[in-house]
């Protein structure tokens, strides 16, 4: 059952097309994800069918009640990020409307309140239409993809991670185009030139005939008649060559291989260790005294809960705390969310090549990843959104003479696009990484170890998230096998006593222990 329909809907600002489109439908128990750009106008057509903005054009007829959930929530409060969140969610499900309209609604929640959160609109027998940039939150939820892309908003089906799919077939089928595009033109070329050459000839006098025959009354004629008819064969040649459908050539990620400082002498070695390291704010106990140490070369991801200490720790390590001692050989740099580190009045490549140890090329090619493109660099950062801002303070960091990278929440006010392109750059980087992100996806394709911080403890784990969330601590097998063996001393000691003295009571006690032994075994 369609519960929204839209109709020759067209908004813009400023007199400038942010999007149009010519029909779309909602669903009754549609789960409908909106992705594009920072600035392509998700925020808008949110409010647009949510009555809260007008467009220029367009009708939408509503069958359902309707709620928003906000982008921008209410900070005036002594609460934190999350629990503001939190507290929009619980209000904007309160009201059981037919059609829900969230926008950003993961800002600021831990990962454990976004897997609630997922369970949460899973249950929601309404339809959706989100806004996120958490890749993992739109393919747990999601049924469709809307994409406000070149001022269009394109329908497809599936997922998030279905909706790359088609994206990818799209660039294969245009690859595929393009060489078919450039052979057919290269072929059409070469044929005009050969028209145009033989035309050429025809003006010759042929080696056979003599100069006296070739002014015989009708030779003239017909060499001036097939060069005619060959220059007009090129002429439709060019036509054609002219009429041919052009197709652009899929742009190319330009690679980065990047020369790191003291490279042979931190990898693999222990470039940070932490002993006996507290964790404290004021009189409450964050994490207890821990020790782990950090290998040259390692990509680890700090998680826990909102408030367990997770930037404490990253400043602790860039401050060398008591308890941290860093090697020599390591050069660290710190990103946070403070843009305080560009001059608004340079431009994007000025503020990045002030402190770049790399050359013009590479700080070009790293832009490039982060889909600043040819003149795009000579843009001054005033004029620049958040995101971009984000990206060029990334940027400038990453060409500095460092080794390590420590990330607070590198991936805030970054559209999907803008978070993969920074993805890509981390995962092609050889140096380590030390990040804090409650993007699953983001997490999962860049780290290869976990560090948390969990009931006022920090634990070091060899591997993935994906691995972290399936593991079973040794320790609880070995807490399985003690617990057996305890049980078959007992049953040995119970089995002596009904040997000599029978009674109901050690016949109770025998059966017990049987039973909790056949469960630990079954459990194994």
């Amino acid at each position: 059952m369609v519960i929204m329909e839209i109709s020759g809907l067209k908004y813009e600002v400023k007199d400038r097309l942010l999007f149009a489109a010519d029909h779309l439908a909602i669903q009754n128990k549609d789960r409908i994800g909106l992705v594009g750009r920072n600035g392509s106008g998700k925020t808008s057509l949110l409010e647009i069918l949510a009555g809260k903005r007008q467009p220029e054009e367009g009708t939408i007829n509503l069958r359902a009640t309707c709620e928003l959930l906000p982008q921008l929530k209410n900070t005036d409060t002594t609460k934190s990020g999350g629990e503001v969140t939190q507290e929009y969610i619980n209000q904007s499900l309160a009201t059981q409307a037919g059609l829900l309209f969230a926008d950003e609604p993961t800002t600021n929640l831990d990962t454990e309140h976004i897997e609630s959160l997922e369970k949460q609109l899973q249950r929601w027998q309404g339809a959706i239409v989100i806004v996120s940039h958490d890749r993992s939150f739109l393919d747990a939820l999601c049924t469709k993809i809307w994409e406000i892309d070149e001022k269009k908003i394109n329908v497809y089906k599936g997922n998030y991670s279905d909706y790359i799919a088609q994206k990818e077939l799209a660039i294969r089928q245009q690859e595929s185009a393009y060489e078919q595009y450039q052979r057919k033109k290269r072929q059409l070329e070469h044929a005009r030139e050969l028209k145009e050459q033989k035309a050429q000839r025809a003006t010759k006098k042929p080696n056979q005939v003599s100069a006296s025959e070739a002014k015989i009354t009708g030779a003239k004629p017909y060499f001036a008649k097939k060069q005619k008819k060959l220059q007009k064969t090129a002429k439709s040649i060019e036509t054609r060559l002219e009429k041919l459908q052009k197709v652009e050539k899929v742009k190319e990620i330009p690679a980065i291989k990047m020369n790191l400082p003291n490279q042979e002498a931190f990898t693999g070695q222990i470039i940070i260790r932490a002993e006996e390291l507290t964790g404290k704010v004021t009189n409450r106990i964050l994490w207890n005294p821990a020790s782990f140490y950090i290998r040259g070369g390692q990509k680890i991801a700090v998680i826990g809960k909102n408030g367990a200490g997770k930037t404490t720790l990253l400043k602790k390590i860039m401050n060398e705390a008591d308890g941290i001692t860093v090697s020599p050989a390591a050069k660290i740099g710190y990103f946070s969310q403070n843009l305080d580190v560009l001059d608004t009045t340079d431009s994007i490549l000025e503020n990045v090549r002030s402190t770049a140890v790399q050359d013009e090329t590479f700080i070009r090619t790293v832009l490039a990843r982060l889909h600043f493109y040819r003149e795009d660099v000579y843009k001054n950062v005033g004029v620049l959104s958040g995101g971009e801002r984000v990206k060029v303070a990334f940027a400038k960091l990453f060409v500095s003479n460092i080794n390590t990278l420590v990330l607070d929440e590198p991936t805030n006010y970054l559209d999907i696009e803008a978070v993969e392109a920074l993805e890509d750059l981390l995962t092609d980087y050889e140096g380590t990484i030390l990040l804090v992100s409650h993007d699953r996806r983001f997490v999962e394709n860049i780290t290869d170890h976990i560090l948390t911080i969990e009931k006022q403890k920090i634990t070091f784990f060899d591997g993935s998230l994906e691995a972290y969330k399936n593991y079973v601590p040794k320790q609880a097998a070995d807490s399985t096998e003690q617990e057996l063996l305890v049980i078959e001393t007992k049953l040995t000691e119970v089995l002596s006593k009904l040997s000599l003295e029978p009674s109901e009571a050690l016949e109770l006690e025998f059966q017990a222990l049987l039973k909790r032994k056949r469960e630990l075994e079954k459990a194994e």
